[in-house]
């Protein structure tokens, strides 16, 4: 069975999203190219946008994609509680009638009570993923020790492994995979080169092996989401070629 594929829509850029007007406008692309899913990120919404979500999520639903919803913000705050705005992002992702939420670790104080958690997601329908970001936060000693120390705490929820956010915060990729692939439930797919500056994410036909040596070693039945750019001048083509090369077509 072919994995599902889902296209994040910050793949496209910043910009481009600006310039056509929002999210709603990829949707089209996306169908087109074969996609199975979209996943929507609440840091490009304009105002109009946040206060219309349930038209959005009606765009996605007559496009026939599935929904995930990233919000750019961490499960735990700096003073190791939880974010005290779960609540009106489980209702943003339920208007968006999204599968997932995926937020960052943030600040996982060990010996954290997870029945807490799991309470909170008692009879969720949106599932909450936990993504390795770009910071301190992000590194794999601390995701490690989340999703260690909670275990079974934490059923019904997983994480989104991003491949390409381990170089960023010094981290080897297999590693990571090799340590937390029981826990991944969902792939963001990435690739990076470094520069003078640092790392930048790059399309993977431009790219070396390492996102094929990770992608290995992580679950094949997941769905995996584009999140390395798309660009040129037909997005479809572009798009579809990624999506089939995901799919291993």
């Amino acid at each position: 069975m072919k994995p599902e594929v889902i296209v994040v829509t910050a793949a496209y850029g910043h910009d481009r999203i600006n310039a056509l007007g929002g999210q709603r406008a990829v949707l089209p692309i996306i169908a087109a190219a074969g996609a199975d899913g979209v996943e929507i990120r609440r840091e490009l919404f304009n105002d109009a946008e946040l206060n219309a979500l349930s038209g959005l999520g009606q765009a996605i639903a007559d496009a026939q994609l599935a929904a995930s919803y990233s919000v750019p913000e961490a499960l735990f705050t700096a003073e190791g509680e939880l974010n005290p705005h779960l609540e009106r992002h489980f209702a943003e992702a339920g208007q968006l009638n999204a599968q997932r939420l995926k937020y960052s670790l943030g600040n996982y104080p060990r010996g954290f009570d997870c029945s807490q958690l799991q309470a909170m997601l008692a009879g969720q329908k949106v599932r909450l993923m936990v993504e390795n970001d770009q910071t301190e936060c992000g590194k794999l000693a601390a995701l490690d020790s989340y999703f260690h120390d909670c275990g079974e705490a934490r059923i019904g929820d997983g994480m989104t492994f991003d491949m390409g956010n381990w170089l960023w915060v010094g981290d080897n990729p297999l590693e990571a995979a090799k340590r937390l692939a029981p826990f991944v439930s969902y792939i963001h797919v990435k690739a990076a080169r470094p520069t003078q500056t640092g790392w930048r994410a790059v399309a993977l036909d431009d790219a070396d092996n390492l996102w094929r040596e990770t992608l290995a070693l992580l679950p094949d039945d997941v769905p995996r989401g584009i999140e390395f750019p798309l660009e040129g001048e037909d997005l479809v083509a572009v798009t579809r070629h990624y999506i089939e090369l995901l799919r291993g077509e």
